[in-house]
């Protein structure tokens, strides 16, 4: 096979999957060197190793969103990919957290991986925004109820990063202590954040 046609193949396939591995190739029978000279000419960028994706240029951060969005309709982006989303973690989620109501399964997605967490009720349907980047609707909770949700939820990610959301949404006035507070007691964990927003109040 001609390599002209490796190289499609594989910009190709990095583009239906937004970012490569390099045992991604074996489905296609590209050699792996194809990605060191693609990386050499500009056109892949290497992002870990045996990882590879399309330079920034072509690649948007909300992609990976709007791939979930796609395909699972329901899901709210919460946790991590809402502080991605919001600008209030230096942290890049390693995976695209989505909220579903309770029972649902965990969508098949091969890419991105994704994190499910199993919202029940008002805390699941309360805080939503919409919102539409590149033509794709996505629905994420607002910065208050992600604050409220990181508290909820900090054994899942660490009372760490949701004390720096609080602290940042409230420092960069994404969010008001009322409103926070109100989602503290929809999310149920008024209590244990009530010292913390003590302090910042």
């Amino acid at each position: 096979m001609h390599s002209d046609t490796h190289t499609q193949r594989v910009l190709d396939l990095v583009g239906q999957k937004g970012l490569l591995r390099a045992s991604d190739l074996e489905a296609i029978e590209a050699p792996r060197v194809v990605l060191t000279r693609l990386n050499a000419a500009g056109l892949l960028e290497r992002v870990g190793r045996g990882l590879y994706r399309l330079p920034d240029a072509q690649v948007s951060e909300f992609e990976s969103l709007g791939t979930v969005a796609t395909k699972v309709p329901q899901a709210v982006f919460c946790l991590l990919s809402a502080l991605q989303f919001h600008e209030l973690t230096t942290q890049l989620p390693r995976e695209v957290w989505i909220a579903m109501p309770r029972g649902s399964h965990p969508p098949r997605i091969d890419y991105p991986p994704v994190k499910m967490v199993q919202f029940t009720g008002e805390a699941y349907s309360a805080g939503v925004e919409q919102v539409e980047r590149d033509g794709v609707r996505l629905r994420v909770y607002g910065v208050a109820k992600t604050v409220a949700d990181c508290f909820k939820h900090r054994n899942k990610i660490g009372l760490d990063v949701a004390l720096e959301a609080l602290k940042d949404a409230r420092s960069r006035n994404k969010a008001t202590v009322d409103e926070i507070w109100r989602y503290a007691k929809v999310c149920r964990v008024a209590n244990v954040m009530r010292p913390y927003l003590e302090s910042i109040g």
